[in-house]
Order: structure tokens, then sequence, then C-alpha cells
């Protein structure tokens, strides 16, 4: 980890500054614009054509150079926790189904039987006795691709079908960070190398050993890119989520014409770009999670904390659960030692109720610590927010032919005791976004945003849209990786 969570930063007002975005030709000169695209694909220098977001030809252009070369998170480890249990993924009109086998490794396999091509699997299961059983005509192969019986041998290929002719068809695949991660490229980057930048950030984080609580897969009306974007800054909080910033809430939806700066708690935010399209933001000490909040109306200084929290257990249930608030109302009148701070004495109770429980937690480092409450991104389209112990994370699937759709499943995951039951996960569908019942509070007011940003980007009145240079510097790269796969 860099250490740069602990490095004071300068505030600097915005609104006294230059507006180095004011140069209009700059902004609208596309990055390493490419002469045979057309001019609504362009990446730019502070901004995105808005082409990419709603134009069939360029989601068919990701279909046929993205996904099938890139490392993409195929499932949780906890979906195929037992030998034989089998999970299918999807994208586009791909389809590999994953499996536990009988040495315990994952395996990924091509979702078709040679015969007659076959789905082999649809959803998850089990298969019975290792066998993975065509239901057409019942040929057989093991948890290791290899055929193990066909029917009426004899009269394929003159009589010498071998078993090696209908092998199941492999897809590299790779487990990390209680992920399974496949490619569909046999001459993909190495995936040591493609995690490389932010390995360290997972490992500390100890996010492999984050366990299933619930998972939920949403249909939006958006883009896939728009729909994660959403989540690569917390620029949107103060008018998403007034709830959780309410300061900055009343400046924004209020009368007063006077910004009261201090308030906006994204702009303690640091965001940092990675090799290969990853990256990362984060507020170090100044977060919620670690004793930085509001007193306003308050007179103790954890029921404020508490009372904060307690919005993000009630809002999502995912990052802060319930557990963790009621380990910080223990600490109430309790007196704070010397050269110590609440967030601290928050961060002490949590390991050592943790350690009690023998419940696997992040590296207690200031780097790591300070990652509380943002968020890792993984190229191309998963994101994770840690806490402690505790993570959500979205991965955001496109449609496979309409650019104004896409898949976006929430997954609220924790270490565990070790004495606890691991719960194999399972996906529930969610059939109404506006659902309360379905969907909490905080996902419910990101995601309602994004069929109002799909509405608009048709609108002839908007050619790209515009990025902050700081806040929203990850969609950029984003882009810009996206670029480099889509122009090789």
């Amino acid at each position: 980890m860099t250490g740069k969570a602990e490095r004071p930063r300068t505030q600097v007002n915005a609104m006294t500054q230059p507006d180095k975005t004011a140069n209009l030709k700059s902004l609208t000169r596309a990055k390493d614009a490419d002469p045979d695209w057309p001019s609504g694909w362009h990446t730019l220098e502070g901004g995105i054509r808005v082409g990419r977001y709603i134009d069939p030809k360029f989601l068919q252009l990701e279909f046929d150079r993205l996904w099938p070369r890139v490392w993409q998170v195929a499932a949780r480890v906890d979906e195929i926790p037992a030998v034989n249990d089998f999970t299918t993924y999807e994208i586009g009109d791909q389809a590999v189904f994953l499996v536990r086998a009988e040495d315990g490794t994952v395996r990924a396999f091509h979702n078709v039987c040679p015969h007659r091509g076959t789905a082999l699997t649809e959803g998850a299961g089990t298969f019975a006795h290792g066998n993975i059983i065509c239901p057409f005509h019942g040929w057989r192969w093991n948890t290791q691709g290899d055929n193990q019986y066909v029917l009426a041998r004899e009269e394929f290929h003159g009589g010498k079908l071998c078993n090696a002719d209908v092998a199941l068809k492999p897809v590299r695949c790779e487990v990390f960070a209680g992920f399974v991660f496949i490619n569909f490229d046999p001459d993909c980057i190495p995936f040591e190398a493609y995690i490389a930048p932010i390995r360290g950030f997972l490992e500390d984080l100890n996010i492999g050993e984050m366990r299933h609580y619930w998972w939920k897969s949403i249909p939006i009306p958006a883009n896939w890119k728009v729909a994660q974007e959403a989540f690569f800054e917390t620029y949107h909080v103060p008018a998403t989520h007034p709830q959780l910033e309410t300061g900055a809430a009343d400046f924004i939806f209020g009368a007063t014409m006077e910004e009261e700066y201090a308030n906006f708690s994204h702009h303690r935010v640091d965001y940092e770009a990675f090799e290969h399209g990853h990256g990362r933001f984060y507020a170090g000490a100044n977060t919620p999670m670690q004793g930085k909040v509001n007193m306003e109306g308050q007179t103790n200084p954890v029921d404020a904390m508490a009372d904060r929290l307690q919005l993000l257990v009630d809002g999502m249930d995912a990052q802060v659960l319930q557990a963790d608030v009621d380990l910080l109302r223990t600490l109430r009148d309790k007196p704070i030692p010397e050269g110590s701070s609440l967030g601290a004495e928050y961060i002490r109770v949590l390991y050592a109720d943790a350690a009690v429980r023998q419940r696997p937690m992040p590296k207690p480092t200031p780097e790591t610590l300070g990652m509380w409450g943002g968020e890792v991104a993984i190229f191309p389209n998963v994101m994770i927010l840690p806490q402690a112990g505790n993570a959500m994370i979205y991965r955001v699937r496109p449609h496979a032919t309409d650019p104004d759709r896409c898949t976006f499943e929430i997954y609220s995951t924790r270490t565990l005791p070790a004495a606890a039951e691991r719960e194999r996960a399972e996906v529930i569908p969610v059939t109404d976004l506006a659902d309360p019942d379905q969907v909490y509070q905080i996902p419910r007011q990101d995601l309602g945003n994004l069929k109002r940003i799909q509405k608009g980007l048709h609108s002839r009145a908007i050619r790209q849209v515009w990025l902050a240079s700081h806040h929203e510097k990850l969609i950029l790269a984003m882009h810009r990786e996206l670029d480099r796969y889509l122009k090789e």
C-alpha cells in the first residue's frame, strides 16, 4: 500500500480556483482520436462522448473485443462451496459453468455439449456423483471435463471417436480474494500481472475471507458503464443521499447561497487510478467509520457516530452491520484514554471482539484502515466497498443486445467467526427497483438515478458528458483502459 491515506492534504476551495476546463476546445478534443471511429465514440480530455453509452454498435464492439479478452469476475467462491457444486455465468451470448472439482479446485468450462450444442447447466446446483450429464442424449463428463460416456459411440466418426475429441472446452480460471476470475482468451495477460496493482489492497482488506450474507440481482434501464460510474465517486452523495450529508444537502436544496465548503465530505476524498483500469478512492481517517462525524445537534460523540453509522445499517445492511454499531454504543459514557480518539477506540473494540470470536479482520494498519468507507474498483465491472470485516460488492453486466439495459448485482459479505456455519450463496432476483422491501434505501437512491441518466444521454442537446478532473478521474481512466481493448 502507498500510505497516502495518512498524509495530510491541503483543502482547496474550488470556487476560488481558475477553471481548468474552461477551454472547450481542449475538452472536446478526443484522446488519441481514431479517425475510423464515429465521433460519438471518442474518449475526450475531460469527458466522454455519449455514443459510448447508447450506440448498439459500440456495445457490440465491447462484446467483440473486451469481454472475450479481459479477466472478469464470474462468481464468488460461496456459490460453489462444496465438491461437485456448479454455477453458471453468462456474459452477452457466451456462457460458462464453474464447478468445484473432486480435488477442491475450481474449474471453468464453456457451457456447451460438443454433440449438438446443448447448454449443460442453468443457474446453480450440484452434479450428483460428480457426473456432468447432457440432458438431451445423456453424454457424460467428470468434473475435470473428461468425457466418460457417449451413447452409441460406434456411430460417431466411423467408430473412432476418442474421449479427447469430445472433452469439455476449458476456460482460463483463477481464484483470488474470494472471486473466481475467468478469461476466454488463451493468450491473455497473465492474471498475476492483471491483478498486481490492487492485489495488496484486497489481501490487506481480507476480501478473500468475506462470506455470503445476501446477494441480489437487479435489472436496470441503463448502460452498464453508466451504472457502475455512479459508484466511482463520492461527489454525488449530498444530492443523492441527503440523509447522509445533511449540511451539504441543506445548501444544495435550501435557500442559502453561501457554500460551507467543509461540510462537503467528498472534498476529503482522494482517488487513485492504476494500471489495467483498476482504481480506488478513500478518505483516510476522515470517515464516519473512524469517528469523523458532524456533531451538530449532538452532545455525545458516541451517539453522533453511532447514529450516522445506523443510517448505513438501515439504508444498506452491508458494509456497516448492526453488530458493528452495537459494539460502538458500548463505548458510551466511557472515557477516551489520553492519546486515543473515538475512532481508535471503536477500532479497538471491533478487533477485540473479533479476536474472541476468531473472526478474520482487515490488516490493522493505518493504510488499510484508511480504506474503510472507500472503494476498490476492479476493471472492468466490479466494485468493492470495504469496512470492518465487511464489504459491499457490486458487479455490473451489460445486456446482450440493448445498450440501454444492464444487470446490477449487489453482494453483502462479511467475515465469519470460526464456529459459524458457511452458507451457500444464492441470488435473489429483484422485480421492482422502487420496492423498499426488495431494495434498501441507499442503493435505491443510487440506482434510481440511472434511468434518468440513460434517458438524458439520448437527448440531441448533449454530445458528451463532462467529468471532474479529481472526483471523476476513475471514470475517465476506466474508459481509457476500455479503449485499449477496443482499439487493439
